[in-house]
């Protein structure tokens, strides 16, 4: 028999039957092999098929990369609208800008990256039911688990990028971005001073100019500063201007006067100058030491050894611990996503109708374990006694799935494929 009579055979079995033991022995026939029993696929065989876990995989891989990279593009324009200030109000240059956002990247894949997998899971096995491709696939001897087999490939891949960029890259690069906020603020050519408006520089320091000229010069300066308790200096320019002390940042002021005004006492001293200069040191430390290293910055190691002492409160003990177990729990969701979605879609009987309550159960399930895993993160950062909820939240789709997937059919599955085929 020709090659299209047999295709024309196997699409009329399927579409006739939807039953993979018949749909194997019209293949058998069609092809022009002698049928025997014993050459029917056993419904649970693990025989592999190469070209068709390729086929899939090749869809569940370039699938994911694609949602993952739109998604990631997404998150990433809409956060770093918030960073637009610094062009508009610092001058920062354009490249110095993408630097600082790009640097978030990492923690937005980390993220997107097990659900981007479970919606291409989901798209794709959809379709291949949809199409009567699996129903082709399992009357060729393939089993529940090998059919899975794909979308497990492709989560395992997931489950190891989201540790490398947890433990690692998330780390590193919120790291950089800290320390590039950092260099920005000890930067006196990127500190915030708009025309026309009281710029608050730090707490207790607040400076207004009138307008501010194309190479830096100010004019017509006005500065309150407050930091010290005892006392209160507004000084007042007409011109100035913003550079580099040896301590740091340094606003020189030129024809003005300051007046202090002691605190208590109410005694007021006017000093008229033709040079000052304003030390603005207190912004920032010319020492990247002296910068506290934000929780998710540490290494996993350093936020596991953390014990409460005389610097470390209990509360941000157990944040830190919180967000260490927080990389080592949340690369398994991808597994577990994955599973999620396979056991929805994979178990139960074929409906003709569609998947559609499948889906929608699939997904409605996968809402519910995001909000327990941000429920057991918030318990876990106010007693580390909460820590082992977010391996539960982790695992327990794992374990459940796995089990779906590979568990022979069950008799209530039988009667109710019987009952389908009979409406």
């Amino acid at each position: 028999m020709c090659a299209g009579a047999r295709r024309k055979t196997l699409a009329m079995s399927v579409r006739a039957g939807s039953n993979p033991r018949w749909a194997a022995t019209c293949i058998a026939r069609a092809s022009g092999a002698d049928y025997t029993e014993t050459m029917l696929p056993r419904p649970m065989s693990l025989r592999p098929m190469s070209g068709i876990t390729w086929y899939i995989f090749r869809q569940l891989g370039w699938g994911t990369l694609v949602v993952a990279l739109v998604l990631t593009v997404i998150v990433w324009l809409t956060q770093s609208l918030q960073f637009l200030q610094f062009i508009i109000n610092k001058g920062l240059a354009l490249g110095d800008w993408l630097k600082l956002t790009t640097l978030l990247l990492p923690s937005f894949v980390v993220v997107i990256l097990p659900s981007a997998l479970f919606f291409v899971v989901v798209f794709v096995y959809n379709r291949l039911i949809s199409d009567r491709e699996l129903v082709v696939v399992q009357a060729a001897g393939m089993s529940r688990m090998g059919v899975a087999s794909p979308a497990l490939v492709a989560a395992g891949a997931a489950v190891l990028a989201g540790y490398l960029l947890s433990l690692f890259g998330v780390p590193a690069s919120y790291r950089g971005f800290r320390q590039e906020q950092w260099n920005l603020k000890a930067n006196a050519s990127q500190i915030l001073i708009r025309e026309g408006a009281f710029n608050t520089l730090t707490g207790g320091l607040t400076v207004y100019v009138r307008e501010r000229g194309r190479g830096g010069e100010l004019e017509g300066v006005i500065v309150h500063d407050t930091r010290e308790r005892t006392k209160s200096v507004t000084l007042t320019a007409a011109h100035g201007a913003l550079g580099e002390g040896d301590n740091g940042p340094r606003l020189v002021l030129r024809n003005g006067s300051r007046q202090e005004l002691t605190t208590g006492t109410g005694n007021l001293s006017v000093l008229y100058f033709d040079s000052y200069g304003l030390d603005l040191d207190d912004m920032t430390s010319s020492n990247p030491g002296d910068r506290y290293a934000d929780n998710r910055e540490r290494s996993t190691l350093d936020l596991l050894a953390t014990r409460e002492s005389d610097t470390q409160t209990a509360l941000k003990v157990a944040r830190m611990h919180a967000e260490a177990h927080q990389r080592l729990s949340g690369p398994i969701t991808a597994l577990g996503y994955t599973l999620v979605a396979l056991m929805f879609l994979l178990t139960g009987v074929f409906d003709k109708r569609g998947q559609i309550e499948r889906v929608a159960g699939a997904v409605c399930v996968i809402i519910v374990l995001q909000a327990l895993a941000l429920g057991a993160m918030n318990l876990a950062a106010r007693a580390s006694v909460f820590v082992p909820l977010m391996y539960l939240v982790s695992l327990v789709p794992v374990a459940v799935g796995l089990y779906m997937i590979a568990a022979p059919d069950r008799p209530w599955a039988s009667f109710s494929a019987t009952r389908h085929s009979r409406a």
